[in-house]
């Protein structure tokens, strides 16, 4: 069965590839000019690659046409990093790239669309997230995530199409980026490096890797109509504070990270997490492994793949 992968440089996208690789997909890519492929060099015999910027249509059509895939799974996306600032290439990006994305698989049919969302899409919210919650996003990201998702809903309603949205909460895991909070204190720790941090105090609904790449199968296998949305996180809250806390009690090296000397880029709620309710009952996913277990799995990783990390 043809998939179509957007995003399979990055994190999630490039440990979902994988996965459907180790599965025997037939997988498809498409990747940019300036893409860095450090994730996956080992896989680029195994995988059809393209050269798209989803911003062109024209290109993003023909090459769509060729492929002609069963299954699409969108996780380009620009803008979840600081330095990620241009209002203009943040919206071309996510919202009119999934419009021409979108746009071009409906003419040639498929089975199974996941679009990619985000927690960001919620806003500042007081209680745990539900899929039912009215979109307050902060910031020119949130903004055309929380676009993106509504024009796929919109297309699933009145097409009937089966286009299915994963608001991912906080990944982690192997092959996360170097300047993610976790690999970021992991590396710094085992290189004898105290950790430079904001406050402990900001929270997040961690998520290992594995569990949301089950998610994104499950939903493979089970292709809805209705523009259906569902949340993949834990649905527990873990402050930055206890997560660098576990880390440094894992790696028990007496360092303690330096809080305080980094800026907060944006307004941080005193509550981050999912209500996975509805993804647990309509298909019963559930994230499996506990912070401490995916910490442990993460840690050991890095600790092997320490070249990956300057």
């Amino acid at each position: 069965m043809k998939v179509l992968v957007t995003g399979a440089t990055g994190f999630v996208g490039s440990c979902l590839t994988r996965r459907l690789v180790d599965l025997e997909y037939d997988v498809h890519i498409f990747t940019r000019r300036n893409s860095n492929k450090w994730r996956i060099k080992d896989l680029l015999g195994r995988v059809a690659e393209y050269e798209v910027d989803l911003r062109d249509a024209g290109n993003v059509a023909k090459e769509v046409l060729k492929i002609a895939p069963a299954i699409i799974c969108h996780l380009a996306t620009y803008g979840g990093f600081a330095f990620q600032k241009t209002p203009s290439v943040i919206i071309e990006s996510n919202l009119i790239g999934t419009i021409n994305l979108l746009r071009a698989c409906e003419k040639t049919g498929f089975d199974c669309f996941i679009n990619t969302g985000s927690s960001s899409e919620y806003g500042i919210k007081t209680a745990p997230m539900s899929e039912c919650d009215i979109l307050e996003p902060v910031g020119d990201y949130g903004v055309s995530k929380a676009a993106a998702t509504l024009f796929c809903r919109s297309e699933a309603i009145v097409k009937k199409l089966p286009i299915v949205t994963l608001r991912l909460f906080s990944p982690y895991g192997p092959w996360d980026d170097p300047k993610r909070l976790i690999p970021y204190v992991i590396k710094s720790l085992l290189r004898g490096e105290p950790p430079v941090l904001s406050v402990p105090e900001f929270c997040r609904d961690f998520v290992y890797i594995d569990d949301v790449l089950d998610g994104y199968l499950k939903v493979m296998k089970t292709p809805l109509t209705g523009g259906e949305i569902f949340n993949i996180g834990s649905g527990k809250q873990h402050s930055i504070g206890e997560v660098v806390s576990l880390i440094t009690n894992m790696l028990g090296n007496g360092l303690e990270p330096r809080w305080g000397m980094v800026n907060s880029h944006r307004p941080e709620p005193g509550s981050w997490v999912a209500d996975i309710g509805k993804i647990k009952t309509k298909l019963g996913w559930l994230s499996n492994t506990s912070l401490w277990e995916g910490l442990k799995k993460t840690t050991a990783w890095i600790r092997e793949n320490l070249e990956l990390y300057p």
